[in-house]
């Protein structure tokens, strides 16, 4: 248990059954009334936002998130195996846990994989990992110069948007956030 006082960016709480993940806080004192806190609350499983205020000091119940670096072995059927690197546990993750993270992990990649009473909640990535094309279309000549883009589909299967002058077999750098062309890496 603790208070609204307490809540910090990332904190799990257990409330009416359910994980939320506390995105924003904020405690408001206004000049008349008792102090209040505003909070951004993400359902953890299904990642609905929601808005919710607390009264100062009210208590709230936490849960017990366990937050580990393990890496990316195989997949197996729908489900995902990572391994602890300290334990070398292996944890079978499934799909729609994995999610749309699945379109940047390759094998042996490190990822933080939280879990609550042994069931894994999510996977969290790198902000960004480097990946190659594995096919894209050829960029015309005269197309240089344009800012225009065209899909390219990574090694992992999943599919982004890159620059026209981008070819099969270039290695990109690619945000895990929004799926979004950070730049391309020269070997």
């Amino acid at each position: 248990m603790a208070t609204t006082n307490d809540l910090k960016n990332g904190m799990v709480l257990n409330l009416d059954n359910q994980l939320w993940s506390v995105v924003e806080f904020q405690h408001v004192k206004p000049g008349k009334g008792p102090a209040f806190v505003r909070t951004k609350l993400k359902a953890v499983l299904s990642g609905k936002v929601v808005d919710k205020t607390f009264n100062a000091g009210t208590r709230v119940e936490t849960a017990n998130v366990d937050k580990r670096t393990m890496q990316y072995l195989y997949k197996d059927g729908s489900d995902f195996v990572f391994m602890d690197v300290d334990t070398y546990d292996q944890l079978y993750v499934g799909d729609a846990v994995v999610g749309s993270s699945a379109d940047y992990l390759l094998e042996n990649q490190n990822a933080i994989v939280a879990t609550h009473d042994g069931a894994p909640l999510y996977v969290e990535l790198p902000a960004s990992v480097v990946l190659e094309i594995s096919y894209t279309e050829p960029g015309l000549q005269g197309d240089r110069s344009t800012g225009g883009t065209k899909p390219a589909t990574l090694e992992t299967g999943g599919t982004i948007a890159v620059p026209l002058f981008l070819e099969t077999g270039t290695k990109v750098k690619v945000d895990t956030r929004d799926g979004s062309y950070l730049g391309r890496v020269n070997d």
